[in-house]
């Protein structure tokens, strides 16, 4: 449509032109005596209108004339500082390539680049970031060679250039540098440096992605379950992980820490400090409560831990694998009631209640006698472990179990079922 109006507005300029040109009858008289000269008033408009574009078109010719030389000074510039930004493109891609030397030295002559536009007088608006990225490339690639010396000596210029900044810009540079650096201290095994690097970081900073994987790593080599703990659970709410990978990164922390404890009341708080999901986590609740036993705690506390994975651990077909369930079933065991305990009734009707609703399950069959047997009820423990050898898929219960039909034999005096019974457990062979 604009292209339509703009062709017909040429059209009336052309008629309007023809027209007036057309029907002007006028003269234009000169007087140059002793002579005069008479013209048409259209061809003295031409004239003049000459006259006038001449004049224009050599003012125009003379100024480019004349801007030749600042011209050609502007181009020598802008090839020198296109040739620097090459410079760093190049460093940056032979980095990638793994051609570290190429690398280093495409980042210095980036930099000397630089120093020649700086000397023609020339300052670049960003010439901050370019050589702190210099720098950056030339330690990165000094890293890679394990040249700790250039990479120190460009860090510290990296960090000299990034205090010549100011605002967002010099924020930037730092925040960068500063990470850098912390990931270059943990690929040496520096995990305090690294830590130090990161605590320096602005609180903002500190809680990104990358920084807290850092941290992650660092802490983990630090020795610091806690603080690995609590960057992990924060990774694994933002889905820096898989949900599969957070568990199992989660659970080896806390692991960790538990086995780091060595008070009864420390080991409680660090429960208490766990989140409602991760206590619901088998290997986590159940080396928890064999630790709270083994630090001299009470077993009806690890039996209310081990309360909530009851029902979980009976579900069919399993959602746990083996070495879970097998973790839980030992941390059940090692908690069973005595007969004056005051949940000893309610756990022996439940785990009867369980066995008798799922008669085919040994592990649920084990525990129900295992549970007699401490109750002091031989005859049903003997009957529920005799069912459990022939279900147990698990050497060590399996085994476990044998040995307490022996001394269930022992117990009754019958020395042949004591003696097969011990046969049958040395034969289970244990990895």
């Amino acid at each position: 449509m604009r292209a339509a109006l703009w062709l017909i507005t040429l059209f009336a300029l052309a008629a309007a032109g023809a027209w007036l040109a057309g029907n002007n009858q006028g003269t234009v008289t000169l007087f140059l005596f002793p002579h005069r000269i008479d013209l048409s008033l259209n061809l003295a408009f031409l004239v003049v209108l000459s006259v006038v574009l001449l004049v224009v078109l050599a003012q125009r010719a003379l100024e480019a004339f004349l801007a030749l030389p600042k011209r050609a000074q502007r181009w020598r510039l802008q090839q020198k500082e296109r040739a620097s930004h090459a410079a760093l493109l190049d460093s940056m891609g032979h980095l990638m390539a793994g051609r570290y030397l190429r690398a280093r030295k495409a980042a210095e002559q980036t930099l000397s680049k630089e120093t020649l536009l700086l000397a023609s007088g020339v300052v670049l608006d960003h010439a901050v970031s370019l050589r702190t990225l210099a720098h950056i490339m030339a330690a990165e690639a000094s890293h890679a060679l394990q040249d700790k010396a250039q990479r120190q000596q460009h860090l510290d210029q990296a960090l000299a250039q990034v205090q010549a900044s100011y605002g967002a810009e010099r924020q930037t540079l730092l925040e960068g540098v500063q990470l850098r650096a912390a990931r270059w201290s943990l690929d040496d095994r520096d995990a305090k440096a690294s830590l130090e690097q990161l605590r320096a970081l602005p609180p903002a900073a500190g809680r990104r992605m990358a920084a807290m994987r850092l941290q992650l790593k660092a802490a983990r080599l630090a020795g610091q379950p806690a603080q690995a703990l609590e960057t992990a659970s924060l990774l694994a709410k933002h889905r820096a992980f898989s949900p599969e990978a957070a568990e199992s990164l989660v659970t080896r922390l806390i692991l960790e820490l538990l086995a780091q404890t060595h008070d009864a009341d420390a080991l409680l708080r660090i429960w208490k400090g766990l989140s409602p999901g991760q206590r619901l986590m088998p290997l986590v609740v159940a080396e928890a409560a064999l630790r709270w036993l083994q630090l001299g705690g009470t077993a009806a506390t690890a039996r209310n831990w081990l309360h909530d994975l009851w029902i979980p651990m009976q579900a069919t077909p399993p959602i746990w694998s083996d070495a879970q369930l097998l973790r839980v079933v030992l941390a059940l065991e090692a908690c069973l009631p005595d007969p004056e305990a005051e949940d000893a009734f309610v756990w022996l009707s439940r785990m009867e209640s369980a066995q008798q609703s799922r008669p085919r399950v040994g592990h649920l069959q084990y525990l129900a006698g295992m549970l007699c047997l401490r109750q002091r009820l031989w005859g049903k423990a003997q009957s529920l472990l005799g069912q459990a050898v022939k279900n147990l898929q698990t050497p060590m219960l399996q085994r476990k179990a044998w040995i307490a039909l022996a001394e269930l034999a022992e117990q009754r005096q019958d020395p042949v079922e004591a003696a097969t019974a011990w046969k049958e457990a040395a034969r289970v062979s244990i990895d």
